[in-house]
């Protein structure tokens, strides 16, 4: 019989709305901190930290993903993202982190978008977590789709 392949996720809210981030992904998970604003940057990329010597860039997955803004709270994070080997690192703002859960292949299911549409780009499918329907993030795409439009600014 095979054996099923399973992977662990990341659970954050944004907005009450749980999503899921694969766990690979993650670097590190470090509370807020004062971002340095940078002029003329897109509304969602809100500066700069300094994370242990290195200059990591800090973006608002809420605004990223067409949410309204809100304020930080003590439950309020900065995920340190490492998309690929070769990949900067970039810090992604989440309302809160949940927890760590695994789920199998079968437990998600791919969306049917359009491909050129800026919601494929976003998730990779929607996970079934017992009761909940978690939005699975695509962070290689985000990240592509980022470094695609720094280098177009």
């Amino acid at each position: 019989m095979a054996v099923e392949e399973a992977k662990q996720y990341i659970i954050i809210k944004l907005g009450g709305e749980p999503y899921g981030i694969e766990i690979k992904y993650i670097e590190s998970i470090i509370i807020m901190q004062r971002i340095t604003r940078v002029p003329k940057a897109q509304s969602y990329f809100k500066g700069v930290i300094n994370l242990r010597g290195e200059v990591i860039p800090v973006m608002s997955l809420r605004l990223k993903l067409g949410l309204t803004e809100a304020e930080n709270t003590s439950s309020t994070r900065i995920i340190i993202l490492k998309p690929e080997e070769q990949g900067a690192p970039v810090g992604i703002i989440v309302d809160e982190v949940k927890e760590v859960i695994t789920l199998a292949n079968s437990e998600i299911d791919k969306l049917g978008y359009d491909n050129r549409s800026d919601k494929a780009t976003y998730s990779s499918g929607i996970g079934k977590y017992g009761d909940e329907l978690i939005n699975i993030l695509n962070i290689t795409s985000m990240a592509d789709q980022e470094r695609q439009s720094s280098k177009n600014a």
